[in-house]
Formats: structure tokens, sequence, C-alpha cells
């Protein structure tokens, strides 16, 4: 029987990767443009992040110069990574929106070997291939003008972005704490998205703003400082593993609150992504093992 503590960090775990699952319903809720929505999320969420980081009496910039312009390209990239990933669920659905990002894990098993000069393994292409299957699986017809097509395209995009930010941050993690990390991208993410604010205006923002709280609080604070108190718990990879669930939970809120009930190629394509996605985790998984 398992220990009741190991229970508890389980349900914390898939905790944080049910509320990081919001990001899909909400981005469908809040009707601006994507640059707005993201500059609002990341600027509330700094404030919150700078606030723990003062009751926690932690420094509120990194002293290294090289490190702090490291993780604020990181926020950054961030930035991309978000708004292309907004893009992509306003225009199709949840359950596309999502598994098209969710194809993230194998890009960087692809990019990883290629960026920091690590052994290729021809494994990666066998499963970067089942990963191109899925996604033909979710293209309803191969059109450059359909919403799905775009959103999907839009999606992969923020996919290989998200796998960048995360090559890039893999000695960062180490080094410093989840909260300080995250606050340097949130400024880094405001900062950018700034200008948007006097090209496209601030938005609907009296209507949004329950929307754009709960995604800057739910989505980004909790979920994310939850997910990163779970690896003293798990491995990066095992914690990778479990979050293979994270677009069902979309899936599952974007029929419950948005009505969104996914065809059965989506289904098709989706499971065949998370398919790839367990199999690479599982199998980095059984590496760790072996080298231990």
């Amino acid at each position: 029987m398992a220990a009741p503590s190991h229970v508890k960090n389980i349900f914390l775990l898939q905790l944080a990767i049910l509320l990081i699952a919001t990001s899909g319903p909400l981005g469908r809720m809040i009707a601006m443009p994507a640059t707005v929505v993201i500059f609002w999320r990341a600027a509330l969420a700094s404030v919150i992040f700078m606030v723990l980081l003062k009751l926690q009496r932690q420094q509120l910039w990194i002293e290294n110069k090289k490190d702090r312009y490291l993780i604020l390209s990181g926020g950054v990239l961030i930035a991309l990574h978000w708004v292309t990933y907004f893009i992509s669920l306003q225009l199709s659905s949840v359950a596309i929106g999502m598994l098209s990002l969710f194809t993230y894990p194998v890009i960087t098993a692809v990019l990883e070997p290629l960026l920091l000069k690590t052994r290729f393994q021809a494994t990666h292409l066998l499963l970067g291939g089942l990963t191109l299957l899925g996604i033909y699986f979710l293209v309803p017809e191969f059109d450059i003008a359909n919403g799905e097509v775009q959103a999907i395209a839009w999606g992969v995009f923020s996919a290989t972005i998200y796998a960048l930010r995360n090559i890039l941050m893999k000695r960062q993690v180490s080094r410093y704490s989840g909260t300080i990390i995250m606050y340097h991208h949130m400024l880094a993410v405001s900062v950018v998205l700034l200008p948007f604010l006097f090209w496209e205006g601030t938005g609907d923002i009296e209507t949004a703003w329950p929307y754009i709280a709960l995604l800057a609080v739910i989505t980004t604070v909790l979920g994310h400082t939850l997910l990163l108190r779970s690896f003293r718990h798990f491995s990066i990879t095992t914690a990778s593993i479990m979050s293979c669930v994270q677009p069902v939970y979309g899936i599952i809120m974007g029929i419950i609150f948005l009505k969104e009930y996914p065809g059965w190629s989506t289904y098709l394509g989706g499971a065949i992504i998370l398919l790839a996605v367990l199999v690479e985790s599982l199998r980095a998984q059984g590496g760790k093992a072996d080298a231990q």
C-alpha cells in the first residue's frame, strides 16, 4: 500500500496539471487579442510572484548578469509561446489547441541533440513521425484557409517555441527557485507585450477581467507553483508522464463549460500524439534508471 505522503504528492501533482489545463477553456472564453490577454495575465502574475518573493524574503533580482539575461530571454520565448498558443485556441477549440501544443515533448527530443550536441537517437525520428501522423488526423483538410489548419500550425509553432525555452532553461532550473524564474519570465512577457496595448488597445478588460484574473492566479501562479513543488518528490520525467492527462482535462472542461465536442478524428489524432509523448517519457525514465 502506498504511503499517505506519496498519495498526497500524487494528488497535488494531478491538481497542478488540472489547474494548468484551465488555460485551454479560459483562453477560449476571453474575446480579446491574444497579445493583450497575455500582457494582462503576465502583469498580474508578476505582481503576485513579487509578493511571494517578498514573503519568502528572497531577492527580486538575479545578481549574475549572464543568468539574468538568459532567464529574461526565456521569458521572451514564453511570451511568443503563450501568444501563439492562444491564437491557436481562438481559431479552433480547446481540443485542437491543447493537442497541437502537446507535441512539444517529442519536438524537444528531436531538437535537444541538435542544440546541445548530445547523442541523437533514431527512435526520436520514429516518434516524430508518429506525432505527424497524429497531426494528420487532427487536420480536417489541407487548406491553409481552414481555421483548424491554421490553429494546428500555430499550436505546433507554439510547441516548438516552448521546447526551445525548456532547452534554454535546462541549467537555470537547478540553480534558481521556480518562483524567481517565473517572476523574471513574467516581467519579460509584460515588457515585450506592453507596446501592443497602444496598437490594439486594452481590450474589453472590464468584461474579461474575471477570466484574466483566473488565468493569472489559478493557471499561472497556483498551477505552476504546485508543479514546481512536485519536482521535490518526482523526477521531471515522471511528472511529464503524469502530465499526459493535461489535454484530457482540458477537453473535459471544454465539453462542460463551452459545449465543445471533438469529432472522432480529433480523438484518434490526440490518442496517437499522447501515445508518442508517453513512449518518449517512459524511454527517458528507463534511460535514467539504467544510468543510476
